[in-house]
């Protein structure tokens, strides 16, 4: 049942993620041309990262909406709900008319279908690692729930793959016309696979004894009044993994392309990179239940600051075994020791009567802040500065510092590093984490 429900988390999270990351890759390589030809080629790509953001706006009301749904009606249903959403929308991409059909109008629709998409997401991966978490014994709960992080890096790894096959096999005038649809098309299948998988999961143990306990306080009242420092702390440590990822991933392959290196050689040291950190993340998921999630977490931080101004350097060799190296580090070591510790230690930050409100708060809120408008500062930073990376890496290294400094604040929450308690209530019974602050005293 334990494989059961890592499969189904994981493989929903893959079709969820394939769809956000699909449009993100999109957005670098072919939006600015399909959508917005009548501008600088640059500026269109600007434009093109504003409604690749503006999804992430919608993803925190789509943490409170499912989080208080998935805390009153049960997991398994609201990542259903999100799964279909999700896959619906990004399907639609596919199907979309460009500027030369329809002019401005092709801009606003793809703007509204991102937004559903973003709604959609804003419940999927508090929801997904939530329920891998409540399923999981306690002292290998970092291992088992770092699978499920498996799901955001092969998700990017796919569209991926297949854009760098189409572009290859395809002529420019092919791609441009409907070879760029494919990916979004073939999201159906990937949503139809996770469908079938994520019906056949049992609701939580842990949220069927909430049930049963029939809590007074909604959600987001017991976040209020008793979590507060674990929201805040929580939001802000996320933003060292939201803002690192389209960094590696996105950014670097507009900031090749400004600097006269083939984006081509940036995406295969993605696609490198990316298969190290999925044969990493599990094992630093392992690490988190020996050592603790916080000082995994917090190492992996300082080593993306580090690489920040050494990840331009890279770029501008052009050399690709520099880059892939490069991309290795940071992707691999600095986004997976950031990524891999967040399935077990966001949940362990809460109980059980919010925890699915708490999780996807602090999820959603920190990707808005630290990922949402990235792409787009960014590159408005690179123009301003006239192709010099110098404000785009403090950009980067002042999200990543803050992240730093509120995880030195944070509490430890691995039962292993507890004398096997936990931090929040988990099942059943007291949901007064400073109680049990008080009780471990």
């Amino acid at each position: 049942m334990l494989r059961r429900t890592v499969a189904a988390s994981l493989i929903g999270t893959i079709a969820e993620y394939y769809d956000f990351f699909i449009y993100g890759t999109a957005s670098a390589l072919v939006f600015n041309t399909v959508f917005f030809p009548q501008v600088d080629p640059l500026v269109g790509t600007l434009a093109a990262f504003s409604t690749y953001a503006v999804g992430f706006f919608a993803r925190p009301l789509g943490g409170i909406f499912w989080g208080w749904f998935g805390d009153r009606a049960g997991r398994k249903r609201t990542l259903v709900c999100t799964l279909l959403l999700t896959g619906i929308s990004t399907f639609a991409v596919g199907l979309m008319p460009t500027y030369d059909e329809i002019g401005i109008w092709a801009a606003v629709i793809l703007v509204f279908v991102r937004l559903l998409q973003g709604f959609g997401v804003g419940g999927e991966q508090g929801g997904a690692v939530l329920l891998t978490a409540e399923a999981s014994p306690p002292e290998r709960r970092g291992f088992v729930t770092s699978f499920v992080q498996l799901g955001s890096p092969a998700a990017y790894l796919i569209p991926t793959a297949l854009f760098a096959v189409l572009e290859d096999q395809l002529t420019a005038d092919q791609f441009l016309s409907w070879g760029w649809r494919v990916p979004f098309l073939l999201s159906a299948v990937v949503v139809v696979i996770g469908l079938y998988i994520r019906l056949r999961v049992p609701e939580s143990a842990a949220f069927r004894a909430v049930k049963e306990r029939r809590p007074t306080k909604s959600p987001l009242a017991t976040l209020v009044s008793e979590n507060r420092a674990e929201v805040v702390g929580g939001t802000l440590a996320k933003f060292v993994e939201a803002a690192v990822f389209p960094f590696y991933t996105v950014f670097l392959v507009t900031y090749a392309t400004s600097q006269g290196v083939r984006s081509g050689i940036v995406l295969d040291a993605v696609i490198i990179a990316i298969i190290a950190e999925l044969i990493l993340i599990p094992l630093i998921g392992r690490l988190t239940d020996r050592v603790g999630r916080r000082p995994v977490f917090l190492g992996a931080a300082v080593a993306n600051l580090v690489l920040v101004v050494p990840a331009f350097l890279a770029v501008r060799t052009g050399d690709v075994v520099v880059i892939t190296l490069l991309l290795i580090a940071g992707l691999a070591l600095g986004h997976g020791g950031t990524y891999a510790p967040q399935a077990s230690y966001f949940p362990e930050l809460f109980p059980s009567s919010a925890r699915y409100s708490g999780v996807s708060i602090v999820w959603q809120f920190g990707a808005m802040i630290a990922s949402g408008p990235f792409t787009v500062v960014a590159t408005a930073l690179l123009v301003v500065g006239h192709g010099a990376f110098t404000w785009p890496a403090v950009y980067v290294a002042a999200l990543v510092l803050v992240s730093i400094l509120a995880l030195l604040r944070m509490p430890e929450t691995a039962p292993g590093r507890l004398g096997g308690r936990e931090y929040a209530d988990w099942t059943a019974g007291r949901t007064n984490v400073r109680y049990l602050h008080r009780e471990r005293a």
